[in-house]
């Protein structure tokens, strides 16, 4: 297919140059599309004349949320350059492994991170490092003079179509270790367009991102799809409660995405009672599966209309949808599949499809799903079969026709709209010379949704308590992977082919808990 998504801003700039495609809050700056498809032809000027920056190249970003995302966002396919963000809440090690792995030509980093990159930095090789917002870092090129003082014109496009790597996008890995999905341009223009159509979206629509853009969700739930019909984002540099409301009354934001914690975290906030969000056509949960009562609560209080999304980084943010009218009946549901995807539900083990009711694993299919992963062809294997991707996530389908999903098959946490994967936890705390063995399951939490609960059997004749097992991996995994509880046991169950069975711990140990 001899189409790609690199004209995506370059066009909605010549169509609307002077409407106002993003306010990012912390600058107050408001960037009109024209403003922002010139900011966006600096950086790929400035990445190819002066850094050497070529199609294929990788180029990533350490830092939070700012319009620098943007201009390499959509400046870098513009010279077939890749988009390969970093998750700042990661440690210096996690990082490392992910560096190494992709090896990326550039790397542009802020103040906020620089202790971690100096950590970083004897352990990985980079022919560039660039300084954003005065980071002080030795040797270090900077991003906004070096910008600002090359040419705006659209610079030559290289030889583009629709399977060219648009971004890679770092997911955790069921095996401990993180993998990369190529997004291609394909997936990209087809999460517009079917976003757009599914969801109906118009240039009138305005919506706040505070999710970090390292994440598929800040990127592609609306980001991409308002830019492309003409919209407006209001980009956060961080997400606070009350402020995040406020603000998003006074920019008239009219669809709205959080997860079930941030929408708690709203709802017990003071300005709550008093803020009106009249203006909202509709709000929606994605991340994780949001509670019933926490919809009907806000649909109460707030006389809005919610809706539960879902997503993966491999196949798009945003692939089921439903009407207004269905979010109240379909509470649960997650929607019908949007416009050019195909699903399946199958027994896992067969790949047989499933009656109606009846639930198995949910297969996506259609020109949003990935490519596969960044240099491991056994996982693309693995996850991709004929053109279906095998999401590891446990759905069924109602009469009428929608879907809900129910679980997951692969081992995974949910925690705040972040992926915990056990085995990397697991495999880090396997490193402390007093555990013999090891196991994490999740555990219902209010707040968070779900939490980490590790079980532990120590090794005869040493200790450890919970605390010292805590402080062990702090430099070793993010925060928000570190298990909030730790419990020990003298053994663990395992089944006849060496597997742990964690059905067995969660009847034991979430009701010992509770």
């Amino acid at each position: 297919m001899h189409f790609h998504a690199a004209d995506l801003l370059s066009k909605r700039a010549y169509l609307t140059p002077d409407r106002i495609a993003v306010v990012e809050l912390e600058t107050g700056h408001r960037y009109t599309y024209a403003e922002l498809n010139k900011r966006t032809n600096r950086l790929a000027n400035f990445m190819q004349a002066q850094l050497g920056v070529t199609k294929g190249d990788r180029v990533s970003i350490l830092a939070k949320n700012s319009i620098a995302y943007l201009d390499l966002f959509y400046g870098l396919p513009k010279i077939g350059a890749i988009f390969a963000p970093f998750n700042w809440r990661l440690t210096a090690r996690e990082l490392v492994y992910m560096v190494n792995d992709l090896e990326p030509t550039v790397l542009i980093c802020e103040p906020d991170f620089v202790s971690t990159f100096e950590e970083m930095r004897s352990e990985i090789e980079l022919d560039h490092i660039v300084s954003l917002g005065g980071a002080e870092i030795d040797g270090a090129r900077q991003y906004e003079a070096e910008v600002a003082a090359t040419s705006e014109g659209e610079p030559e496009r290289p030889d583009l179509d629709a399977e060219s790597p648009y971004c890679i996008l770092y997911t955790s890995g069921t095996t401990g270790h993180p993998k990369g999905a190529i997004i291609p341009h394909r997936q990209i223009l087809f999460n517009c367009i079917s976003t757009v159509v599914s969801w109906g979206l118009t240039e009138k629509d305005v919506s706040p991102v505070y999710t970090p853009l390292f994440h598929a969700g800040g990127l592609f739930a609306f980001l991409t799809p308002l830019l492309y019909v003409g919209g407006r984002i209001i980009l956060a540099r961080d997400f606070d409660p009350e402020a995040s409301m406020r603000w998003i009354l006074e920019e008239g934001c009219t669809v709205i995405l959080g997860v079930p914690t941030l929408f708690q975290m709203w709802m017990d906030s003071a300005y709550f009672d008093e803020a009106d969000f009249s203006q909202v056509h509709f709000f929606i949960s994605g991340g994780a599966t949001c509670p019933p009562q926490l919809m009907q609560t806000w649909r109460e209080k707030k006389g809005v209309v919610f809706r539960q999304g879902y997503g993966l980084t491999e196949v798009g943010a945003n692939c089921f949808s439903m009407t207004d009218e269905d979010s109240v009946p379909k509470t649960g549901s997650v929607g019908k599949p949007i416009f050019h995807s195909k699903m399946r539900i199958v027994q896992p083990d067969t790949g047989e499809d499933v009656s109606v009711g009846e639930s198995g694993e949910l297969l996506i299919s259609g020109p949003h799903v990935c490519a596969g992963y960044w240099r491991n062809s056994e996982a693309t294997a693995s996850s991709i079969d004929d053109g279906w991707f095998r999401t590891g996530d446990m759905a069924h389908q109602d009469m009428d026709g929608f879907y809900y999903i129910d679980g997951r098959y692969k081992d995974m946490i949910k925690s705040g709209g972040e992926n915990i994967y056990a085995a990397e936890v697991e495999a880090v705390f396997k490193e402390h010379p007093a555990i013999k063995d090891v196991a994490l399951i999740g555990r219902p939490d209010e707040k968070w949704g779900e939490v980490g609960l590790l079980i532990v059997v120590l090794e005869q004749g040493k200790k450890a308590t919970e605390d010292d097992l805590k402080e062990f991996c702090q430099r070793k995994i993010a925060r928000f992977k570190i298990p909030k509880q730790v419990l020990f046991a003298d053994s663990l169950p395992y089944t006849a082919y060496g597997k742990v069975e964690k059905a067995k711990l969660k009847e034991k140990y979430l009701v010992q808990v509770e």
